[in-house]
């Protein structure tokens, strides 16, 4: 139906005929928007303003480049258009992939279901607790956790400390032996507990596995008890021998240590009390279904967190830099369209016998402002189109063989994250489309009144 509408024909005739839709001319475009863009604009304003002839004017540029001025400025416009929205894709798809590095770092050691109490920091579990929450559809495994800070020594070395006690079946909930650097993964070695430490926490405190005469000594507040003189009788003490070396995440390694629940309860004399539970599901395409169950049976005063709630502030940090961008882009892009707006208006100038010759066979208002929207939109959109295309070849081959490398030697990535997503070129296509009809439609309403004036 749009190939049979006049008004689009006509835009595409004016299209065609003012682009020789070669490289010489797009790589003159380029050199022009380079080095005049600006006099480009006080020109088209001028013309615009003053609404007179434009000959004089393109005896003046074609001096200088041997080139149409209007099919100049459309260059102009299809190639700002197309780098905007191409670089548009390119940023928003190293956000996309900074996201999904933030969401496998912590997912690494944060479970796929966390439940928490909704105040304080603990709350008491039994085994009917434990049983409701088992016979729950699509659960595989929970695992008790209490964690907390805690003054850790190790020989004369000193640090504070996260310490996190977890329940026998904790191996269930993370692949452990992938993170694994020095040592067991156990935390049970000839019927003695043993710790894990992030890899962080060794280099602080100097920790040597073979070194069997030396343990971690935790010291925790005890609870209950009046303020003592004697700091001997107000902390807790227990030791444990280190075992396993962990590397996960800079945030872990550098505070985390990891023991038997038994050994956590009685440093820190928690009893039946946990500060949470870690749900493993069977599928992650369940993830959702048992989060919002698990809700609905234990109530109000516990929350029930997916992953990415778990770490919603990192993540919404991240999509409010992603938000930010994308303004930013957008008004790039709004810049851009100007030059579409001062390509439409001398257009109109230049073909104003065509035109007449249209009123004088019936041509009304509204059909001459589809033919300049529709001018604008094809200028637009082919930039658009082409910028797009460009952008996904880039972020594919980025994607899939990472060619451009971050250049750090200890980073966790070899080379720039991105991801493709078809949201961002569908919200980019949505911004073009937009933005071309407002820079399309004061022109093509300007214009058509404007004929219609001097040829009723």
């Amino acid at each position: 139906m749009l190939l049979k509408n006049p008004s689009y024909y006509i835009a595409r005739r004016y299209f065609t005929s003012q682009n020789s839709n070669n490289i010489f001319s797009i790589l003159k475009g380029i050199v022009f928007f380079i080095l005049g863009a600006i006099p480009m604009v006080i020109l088209g304003l001028i013309v615009f303003i003053s609404g007179k002839e434009i000959k004089i004017y393109r005896k003046i540029i074609n001096l200088l480049i041997a080139q149409n001025l209007i099919q100049m400025l459309t260059n102009i416009s299809m190639i700002g258009v197309g780098i905007g929205a191409g670089a548009l894709i390119i940023i928003l798809s190293i956000f996309n992939g900074l996201e999904d590095l933030t969401r496998n770092l912590y997912g690494a050691y944060n479970p796929e279901i966390k439940i928490t109490p909704a105040t304080g920091k603990s709350f008491e579990v039994d085994s009917m607790l434990i049983s409701k929450i088992k016979a729950v559809e699509g659960i595989q495994a929970v695992t008790e956790v209490i964690e907390d800070d805690a003054f850790l020594r190790y020989n004369d070395a000193s640090m504070r400390a996260i310490i996190k006690g977890v329940s026998d079946n904790f191996h269930e909930q993370y692949p452990i032996e992938k993170a694994l650097v020095l040592g067991q993964s156990d935390l049970e070695f000839d019927g003695k507990p043993q710790a894990l430490l992030g890899f962080g926490v060794m280099n602080q405190l100097s920790v040597q596995l073979e070194d069997e005469f030396s343990a971690l000594v935790f010291h925790y507040p005890r609870k209950g008890k009046k303020v003592s003189m004697d700091p001997e009788k107000a902390l807790v003490r227990k030791s444990i021998i280190p075992g396993g070396i962990l590397a996960i995440e800079q945030q872990f390694d550098t505070k985390y240590v990891i023991v038997p629940l038994d050994f956590t309860v009685g440093l820190l004399e928690y009893g039946n009390k946990r500060t949470s539970l870690e749900i493993k599901v069977e599928e992650p395409g369940l993830i959702s279904s048992v989060q919002s169950n698990l809700q609905n049976l234990l109530g109000e005063e516990l929350l029930v967190k997916n992953a990415d709630e778990q770490q919603a502030s990192v993540l919404r940090a991240v999509k409010i830099e992603r938000l930010f961008v994308f303004i930013g882009f957008t008004f790039i892009l709004i810049i851009v369209s100007f030059n579409v707006f001062f390509s439409l208006a001398m257009l109109v100038i230049e073909k104003k016998k065509d035109l007449s010759i249209l009123i004088s066979m019936g041509a009304t208002k509204s059909l001459l402002k589809r033919i300049f929207l529709l001018e604008g939109s094809i200028i637009a959109l082919s930039g658009a189109f082409f910028g797009l295309l460009i952008a996904f070849i880039i972020v594919f081959i980025q994607q899939e063989f990472g060619v451009i490398p971050l250049g750090v030697p200890s980073s966790i990535v070899e080379a720039y994250p991105v991801k493709l997503s078809g949201s961002d070129f569908l919200a980019t296509g949505i911004v073009v489309v937009l933005i071309t009809i407002l820079a399309s439609y004061l022109p093509a309403k300007n214009a058509a009144n404007t004929i219609v004036s001097e040829h009723v």
